[in-house]
């Protein structure tokens, strides 16, 4: 009798081994004027993400949050975190590697860099903000749709 596993596709193998703040920064450039003004901010989000193969199946990823927070034109504060992790990510076809590496790790990733966001904006002195969740699937479907469409364009022209 033959075993059955032989014949099984490989478990995929999914693990976090260490999440870490990478880099923060918070500035406050034209305080205390800043704090003389009425606070009706407007705040500016941005994300990135890059990942790294560190070996065989092990990657690091980089969420990277800047928040910009202006009040008449002139900036408040602006905070950037580089939220690093460290990820194991086994037997996975190309389409899943590339969507657990943009999509799910960042979204690990993010409620600790939002936390640190909010820490960081309270240490100087500013109104609490609480950044709204992300859906990066739906960021990484997008931006895979942009792709192919971008692909079909060049094939058409070519």
């Amino acid at each position: 009798m033959a075993e059955a596993a032989s014949t099984e596709a490989p478990q995929v193998e999914f693990a976090i081994q260490r999440i870490y703040t990478k880099d923060i920064s918070f500035e406050t450039p034209n305080s205390p004027q800043v704090f003389q003004q009425e606070w009706k901010p407007e705040v500016k989000v941005d994300l990135d993400t890059s990942s790294n193969k560190l070996a065989d199946n092990v990657f690091e990823v980089v969420l990277t949050l800047t928040v910009t927070a202006k009040v008449a034109d002139k900036t408040a504060f602006l905070c950037e975190v580089h939220q690093g992790g460290i990820f194991t990510l086994g037997n996975m076809p190309e389409p899943q590697l590339a969507h657990a590496i943009n999509a799910y790790c960042p979204n690990i990733l993010f409620p600790y860099a939002r936390e640190t966001v909010s820490n960081l904006v309270n240490r100087g002195s500013f109104p609490q903000i609480n950044l709204a969740p992300v859906n990066f699937d739906a960021l990484f479907a997008n931006y895979v749709q942009q792709q192919a469409e971008q692909q079909k364009a060049a094939q058409a022209d070519a």
